[in-house]
């Protein structure tokens, strides 16, 4: 395993402070603010941490209130809702200088078997092939501050590949489709809550910025401002973030200052692991 896969996890496990109290520290990605899926991992682990039963997370459905400070530690305060005879429901709050930054609902389901059925997986190329996002990083070294091409080359706890790649400083209009194979950056343990944790923090990447290819435009694209609302999961099968998991990932509809995108994971065999959407904030301001 990686240091900084090592790292990651280590962050995504949480200090016990009390019953239904837990403290997360946070890490600086260099967006300015804590990343939202930093926040949404720690949050499903802190719930997690109150069952006592083997229950694997089913859904989750969290808002972002305020952005984090990624300088400070954030305490997760659990509320248990309902521990029914299959189901079981956590409240999440996060919290950041006695504010609220963050809230999750999450639901956890004991194993069953039922009717099966899923949507196809795209047909798209496999990873070998595809550049990674420090390689990518490499082909916009002349165009980029030192300090943020520093910051993309870095080693991430994430390998992640995307297919047909846009130049985001003179980014071109395109679809709102995104594909991205992504794997952890070493092996991971079988452990299924971890892995949860995992795929809730790369669900984040590579998401709301789908809603901009239409408009020819990026992150880096000036007066361009972005912010996550609101952000829900399903996870439907047990999956191996040590192996490729492609996200397909489209944005159907803009409007009214916001971006709506949704993102589906499969593993290489083609089958459905995990589904998302979030709404977020999308605005260009004016630079005069």
């Amino acid at each position: 395993m990686s240091q900084v896969l090592n790292e990651l996890l280590s962050l995504l496990s949480l200090e016990r402070l009390e019953e239904g109290l837990f403290r997360g520290q946070s890490q600086d990605l260099g967006f300015g603010h804590v990343f939202g899926g930093q926040v949404m991992g720690q949050a499903l682990s802190a719930a997690k941490q109150t069952l006592k039963t083997n229950r694997q997370v089913h859904s989750l459905h969290s808002y972002f209130l305020r952005p984090g400070d990624e300088h400070l530690p954030i305490i997760y305060d659990v509320e248990i809702i309902r521990d029914g005879g299959s189901f079981s429901a956590r409240r999440v709050k996060a919290i950041q200088k006695g504010r609220p930054i963050f809230y999750m609902t999450c639901s956890f389901q004991a194993p069953e078997i039922g009717f099966e059925h899923q949507d196809e997986m795209p047909n798209v190329a496999g990873p070998d092939a595809l550049l990674n996002q420090q390689d990518l990083a490499l082909t916009l070294k002349a165009q980029l501050p030192q300090s943020v091409f520093d910051n993309l080359r870095r080693e991430s706890p994430l390998e992640m590949r995307l297919l047909d790649p846009m130049n985001d400083l003179t980014p071109n209009k395109k679809p709102a489709k995104r594909y991205v194979w992504l794997r952890a950056n070493g092996k991971m343990q079988c452990d299924l809550c971890m892995q949860d944790y995992l795929l809730a923090y790369a669900s984040d990447f590579n998401f709301l910025v789908t809603a901009l290819q239409p408009h020819g435009k990026s992150f880096f694209t000036p007066g361009i401002k972005m912010a996550t609302i609101d952000h829900a999961m399903w996870f439907h099968r047990p999956f191996d973030l040590s192996d490729w998991v492609l996200y397909s990932v489209d944005s159907p509809n803009a409007c009214g200052g916001r971006g709506l995108v949704k993102g589906q994971f499969f593993n290489q065999k083609g089958e459905l692991l995990a589904q998302a959407t979030q709404e977020g904030l999308i605005r260009m301001k004016s630079l005069t």
